[in-house]
């Protein structure tokens, strides 16, 4: 197993930047100077919660060892509570460096696959919803979507009055992040309208892999979102089990929800 720390030049944040890399090989192998055999490695790239960054997949949860058993390569960069959106302000294009420029770069960095049908995006909570909006954005790129605890939150912040304060954060937070909150719905930030844009445009759309606890303060925005998927025949697995917003639920639904997209099997 090789565990990398990556720092590189993202022309789509204009700074440096760090990710973690797991591929399950030797460290000699990883730059091409050792056994091929296993060579190219499907890819995951995994994104982290609100208030975290790329070390937590690595430090919470059992990510290294599921990377080994399924012989999967994951990349887990950081988002900074931008929810993997671009801000064009900024000219932090958050959405673009996670659904475009990690892939092409880790893929000439590293042996892993190029096709469409090896390569995935999954996330928890406000990565789940990064993970939805970009692996629908950039569809060509991602064949299955993991998506735990998602903070699809845009159902519930769409239209808010400026004094609106919730359990993650407040109005001038998400207008800084998601822009005009009057406009949001059917816009490139609304997962639905990305779905609806795909239908209509006849592209393919990606498998999607849902899952929340019961006692998640999220439970309803999930299961408003399944619904709308079923509604459009999307094809997507649905998990509702006991458990609340904590690393335990997602350390058991990671590994469900890996091998669910490594070997096209329910769990």
């Amino acid at each position: 197993m090789a565990i990398s720390q990556v720092n590189f030049y993202s022309k789509a944040l204009k700074r440096e930047v760090t990710f973690n890399a797991l591929l399950p090989l030797d460290r000699t192998d990883m730059f091409g100077h050792g056994n091929t055999e296993e060579r190219p490695f499907k890819s995951l790239y995994l994104l982290h919660g609100y208030s975290g960054n790329y070390m937590d997949w690595l430090s919470l949860s059992r990510i290294r060892e599921l990377s080994h058993k399924y012989n999967i390569a994951v990349f887990m960069p950081s988002g900074e509570n931008n929810f993997y959106l671009d801000d064009n302000d900024k000219g932090e294009l958050f959405g673009e460096y996670i659904g475009k420029e990690l892939v092409t770069f880790t893929r000439k960095m590293f042996p892993l696959s190029t096709k469409r049908e090896d390569t995935f995006i999954g996330g928890l909570s406000m990565g789940g919803y990064g993970a939805i909006r970009n692996g629908l954005k950039y569809a060509g790129n991602f064949s299955r979507i993991i998506a735990l605890s998602s903070a699809i939150i845009t159902y519930r912040i769409a239209g808010i009055s400026t004094d609106h304060k919730d359990e993650v954060a407040d109005y001038k937070y998400y207008r800084r992040v998601f822009g005009d909150l009057n406009l949001l719905m059917g816009s490139d930030r609304d997962p639905e309208a990305l779905v609806l844009k795909l239908i209509e445009t006849k592209v393919e759309i990606p498998e999607i892999y849902m899952a929340c606890g019961t006692e998640d303060f999220l439970l309803d925005v999930n299961q408003k979102f399944h619904d709308f998927l079923v509604s459009k025949k999307v094809n997507v697995t649905y998990r509702e089990t006991e458990g609340g917003h904590t690393f335990d639920f997602w350390n058991n639904y990671i590994e469900k929800a890996i091998l669910w997209a490594t070997h096209n099997s329910e769990n």
